[in-house]
């Protein structure tokens, strides 16, 4: 696509020749980033010195007491005088250090281009203003004049952008990408050749989408994303890293959970208060050791900070998973960026500062309800501590008493926090139920997003952790919010429906490019090592219960003080086993796992790294694990197709990329055989790029 816009539409600085705007410095990709980091601190929504606002074009351009950027003209700007000055009582920004001369540089060939930028760009005059605040609406769909795109809602919103914006939609997907693309989705595992075969008779998608979806795979593959989000692992971290006792309960609810469809307001509420529920049960007992997940030292410096630190990492997770807000930020000083105040942050603690951590000296210990144990934390006492602001983060410097509150600027009025029962203060009773509540306008709207990031590659909101006022503008917000709406008030807050509904979208079954909304991206490293044990038939069923470990190199460990005992492989079957169910270790990450972009474990990870490095290719086709699975698809095409090596090739490709091998590729092949081994050949498979991307 030609990224050049129409003249009068991009510029407002000034009207320039489509040659001279093709040339300038880009501001969304360069200057708005570059303003971002060095700027917005102090000239932002949240704070204005001098009454300069630097967020957006249009109030660049306005100035503050005066103007500071006159389009055409660097020099004279003072904007550019400022960041470029070597007397440090003049120079911006006033602590840290300056622009690079590059950054300086970009900012005076922008001004001298005529301060160009979108005149589209979204942003608020006030913090209150800012889209993510605001109710969801319920928008009309757009009438479109296309009967192929006018069968899904959600193809109404894009078409009519395409349309706007003078796109060419995609053609929609051949039937064999489709069903290799939809299974990897929801699953995470390729088709079977008999399922193949079945979608080459009779071609129904939907019929597809819903018997997979009805799969324990579905919920095995999915709660991978959830656990990413937050920030699940098997230890604690720091230096001694021990297991997390019984938390692995934890990562098997998230799987139950989504596989039985529970609705999502409740699958929240549970995580948040299950323990705190009228009806409760283990189940949701089990639920709250999402409280619990984060890294811990059980040996701290100073346990008054350590304390904080494990409130702040509820804070910091609870803020980001489920409202897309980085209220962490707040800890020590209003937030820089956001509408966040400390008092924001301390009374948003105070929700979770009755929790104590069970715990005996250095051992971590359970709770015990129903004779499970269960890896949570709890409450001794119905009658909390009271909740100081801490200033400047410290707990030995106390400022006011705060009260149980979200931040302000998601509420015209605080919710009501129920009153202590029998075992609990029931605070965080209190804040699931407005995070569900529609008074909250967020928790529907990052979760919808979640879910499309993972089908298309890219969220309509990009930094699905941060719908704030320095989070990435919605692409399409009449679509988040329609999708949202729905969402609550027609699915029930039910995940499956709404898989259903963008999976059955021709958006969705649009080719995928490099522009699109469709976008590329390789499988995750837990996708790409389950489909290997799928297609050479050694991937182990079994569900749920203890992490495994599988072999790993004995140079992992070296350096490791107990490395006779700390990685005792697992018995070679459990060793096959899904992904999901392979132990987290904080502190000695599976090899693969680390060079294949496994999510960070210590902070809530929005959205996998796409990494290209060297040690993938080693592992990947040097490592023991793909040699060992290699040898097996060997023996599996063999025992399948025969000796024929061309009958070989056809069902290796049938069963690895869900379709029949080219004329080329089939001759290539058996050329490669007459000279290598057929172990040699699935182990080129496995490296192949059309292995690890979905097509």
């Amino acid at each position: 696509m030609n990224r050049l816009l129409p003249t009068v539409s991009l510029c407002i600085g000034m009207i320039l020749p489509a040659s001279v705007i093709q040339a300038a410095v880009d501001y969304e990709t360069e200057i708005k980033p570059l303003l971002r980091q060095h700027c917005i601190s102090c000239h932002g929504v949240a704070k204005q010195e001098a009454e300069l606002r630097l967020d957006a074009g249009v109030l660049i351009l306005e100035g503050g007491s005066k103007p500071v950027v006159i389009p055409g003209n660097s020099e004279e700007s003072e904007l550019f005088q400022r960041i470029s000055s070597g007397d440090k009582s003049v120079r911006m920004p006033p602590e840290g250090s300056p622009l690079t001369t590059r950054e300086i540089e970009l900012l005076k060939n922008w001004i001298e281009a005529g301060a160009v930028f979108p005149a589209e760009e979204v942003f608020s005059r006030s913090p209150h203003e800012h889209w993510a605040f605001q109710p969801i609406s319920n928008p009309e769909l757009p009438e479109i004049n296309c009967n192929e795109w006018s069968q899904n809602p959600i193809d109404r919103f894009v078409y009519a952008k395409y349309q706007a914006e003078g796109i060419e939609p995609s053609d929609r997907a051949s039937s064999s990408v489709l069903l290799r693309r939809v299974h990897l989705d929801l699953t995470g595992l390729p088709p079977t050749i008999q399922e193949q075969d079945q979608f080459a008779e009779k071609a129904d998608l939907n019929k597809v989408i819903s018997e997979l979806l009805s799969r324990p795979e579905y919920g095995e593959r999915w709660a991978r994303h959830w656990l990413d989000v937050v920030r699940y692992a098997d230890t604690n971290g720091y230096e001694r890293d021990a297991e997390k006792p019984f938390v692995w309960r934890y990562r098997d609810y998230a799987i139950k959970s989504l596989n039985d469809d529970k609705p999502f307001d409740q699958f929240v509420l549970e995580q948040l208060a299950g323990d705190e529920l009228p009806d409760r049960t283990l189940e949701t007992m089990i639920a709250t050791g999402y409280l619990r997940l984060g890294h811990w030292a059980d040996e701290p410096a100073d346990p008054k900070t350590d304390r904080y630190d494990q409130l702040d990492d509820i804070i910091s997770t609870t803020g980001q998973a489920f409202l897309g807000l980085t209220i962490g930020c707040a800890r020590c000083h209003d937030h820089k960026f956001e509408p966040i105040s400390s008092k924001d942050y301390y009374s948003f603690l105070a929700v979770f500062n009755p929790l104590e951590r069970p715990r005996e000296g250095r051992t971590e210990k359970t709770v015990n309800f129903e004779g499970t144990e269960v890896y949570a934390w709890n409450e001794t006492s119905p009658a909390p501590n009271p909740t100081f602001l801490l200033k400047r983060g410290s707990p030995s410097n106390l400022g006011e008493q705060v009260e149980p509150a979200v931040p302000g600027v998601l509420v015209d009025q605080q919710p009501e926090f129920p009153s202590a029962g029998d075992e609990t203060c029931r605070r965080r009773l209190g804040l699931a139920n407005w995070m569900i509540s529609q008074e909250n306008p967020l928790t529907a709207r990052v979760i919808v997003n979640r879910v499309w990031q993972q089908h298309f590659g890219e969220g309509i909101v990009s930094t699905a952790n941060d719908f704030g006022v320095m989070g990435a503008a919605p692409s399409n917000p009449e679509l988040l919010d329609w999708l949202s709406y729905w969402f609550i008030h027609d699915a029930d807050w039910s995940l499956k429906k709404l898989h259903a509904l963008m999976l059955s979208s021709r958006s969705w079954q649009s080719l995928k490019s490099p522009t699109s909304i469709n976008r590329y991206r390789r499988l995750e490293v837990e996708a790409i090592r389950d489909s290997m044990l799928f297609v050479s038939g050694s991937l182990n069923p079994k569900r749920f219960g203890p992490g495994v470990k599988p072999p790993i190199p004995l140079a992992a460990i070296e350096a490791n003080t107990d490395k006779g005992s700390v990685w005792q492989v697992s018995e070679p079957e459990e060793t096959m086993r899904r992904s999901i169910y392979v132990l987290i270790k904080r502190g000695l990450i599976v090899p693969m796992f680390e060079s294949l972009d496994l999510a960070d474990t210590v902070s809530s990870c929005p959205k996998r790294q796409i990494t290209t490095i060297a040690p993938q290719a080693l592992t990947m086709f040097n490592g023991q694990l793909t040699q060992q699975l290699a040898s097996s698809f060997a023996e599996r095409l063999r025992a399948e197709a025969g000796s024929d090596p061309a009958r070989q090739i056809q069902l290796a490709w049938q069963l690895s990329l869900s379709h029949h091998p080219s004329d080329s590729e089939l001759e290539q092949m058996t050329q490669f055989l007459e000279k290598e081994s057929l172990e040699e050949l699935c182990r080129v498979i496995f490296n192949l790029n059309e292995f690890y991307y979905p097509e």
